[in-house]
């Protein structure tokens, strides 16, 4: 590895430590920031892990918890996933994404992730029992990312996201920057090493007709007024994460994966997480995700209390094709509602 990439590296490994002092924890701030989508793992494969996995991730999954993932896809990986978010809520997550090589050492990934609200109905001041019509609040983002092997150990990547939140009269727009690395080691490469900051970027603010209204003044005059909206600040964080893969006998490995995550916004999180492969066929997962008063009712500043599990299947197209169809699902647990159930689909080459 010459010494430009390596320096790329050790900027982005102490930008990551100067930033995790700057984002730290702090309940205090908790619900001040806007945008929280992007806290939520759209991926069916790498949500049952409970977000342990960050050092571990590979292919277009890793978008989402560390872009550095995605340089260790071969050829192509292409997946979408549902996600029926806080089951009962209404609330459904459509996510596409796809990762392809780009040059010897390099990857280059796109998704769209889709969030919508279901319809609501509309109510006014004169009629607060509806006024007959519905509206759909939608949060869409845009990700582009690019990775590429650094050395024999080293990966890395950045990830450039566009956020759109609106309804029909008030809407917002912002952009925000992901980068993280993956360190590899071991005779199998099975210890893994990973740093990832995300959600790094400018304040947002709600924009529109919605926040206006005209009436007659004193003088009988026809005015409007305006009510502009407080900016806002993204949910940036730092993830820390290690993993270790065992070979129990042939055919067979668990592995063993941790994350800590400082969030600028909310409480610290810290998570663990295990996967049983069976002959890179079947995949079964569980984690857990741990923070402050999670399981204190009254102080849980979030609806999710902790466990996550899920499983892949891996198909192979042809005899002896090394391209698969993944079929993915992941649930989490939740208190209130009924959890948060993830499908998805992938296909590798």
């Amino acid at each position: 590895m010459n010494m430009r990439w390596l320096k790329f590296i050790a900027s982005l490994f102490l930008s990551v430590i100067l930033l995790s002092n700057i984002y730290a924890g702090n309940e205090q701030r908790a619900g001040e920031a806007g945008a929280t989508q992007l806290l939520i793992n759209p991926w069916a494969g790498a949500a049952g892990w409970g977000n342990s996995n960050m050092s571990s991730i590979t292919g277009i999954q890793a978008m989402f918890l560390n872009i550095a993932g995605t340089a260790f896809v071969e050829k192509f990986d292409m997946g979408f996933t549902y996600t029926n978010y806080l089951s009962g809520a209404d609330i459904g997550i459509n996510n596409f994404g796809f990762a392809a090589k780009a040059g010897e050492a390099g990857v280059l990934s796109v998704s769209l992730n889709a969030m919508s609200f279901g319809d609501i109905e509309r109510t006014t001041v004169e009629t607060p029992d509806g006024a007959g019509n519905t509206f759909s609040p939608t949060y869409n983002t845009i990700s582009v990312g690019y990775a590429r092997q650094f050395s024999n150990a080293i990966y890395g990547g950045v990830v450039f996201k566009v956020i759109s939140e609106n309804i029909n009269d008030v809407g917002a727009s912002g952009v925000a920057i992901d980068a993280g690395i993956q360190y590899l080691a071991g005779a199998r490469d099975n210890f893994r090493f990973g740093v990832t900051m995300q959600n790094v970027g400018p304040t947002m603010k709600y924009k529109g007709n919605g926040l206006s209204f005209s009436a007659l003044t004193g003088d009988q005059l026809y005015m409007t007024f305006d009510f502009p909206a407080a900016e806002f600040e993204l949910p940036s964080l730092i993830r820390i994460g290690l993993s270790n893969d065992f070979e129990l006998v042939e055919g067979h490995n668990l592995t063993l994966a941790g994350t800590f995550t400082s969030n600028s916004f909310t409480k610290d999180q810290y998570a663990i997480g295990i996967e049983y492969n069976l002959m890179n066929y079947v995949l079964i997962r569980g984690g857990y995700s741990y923070e402050k008063d999670i399981w204190d009712s009254a102080k849980r500043q979030t609806v999710f209390t902790g466990p996550s599990a899920g499983a892949t299947v891996r198909v192979p197209l042809g005899r002896e094709s090394t391209t698969f169809l993944n079929v993915d699902y992941s649930y989490r647990a939740t208190n209130p509602f009924s959890g948060v159930h993830s499908i998805g689909v992938r296909v590798t080459l």
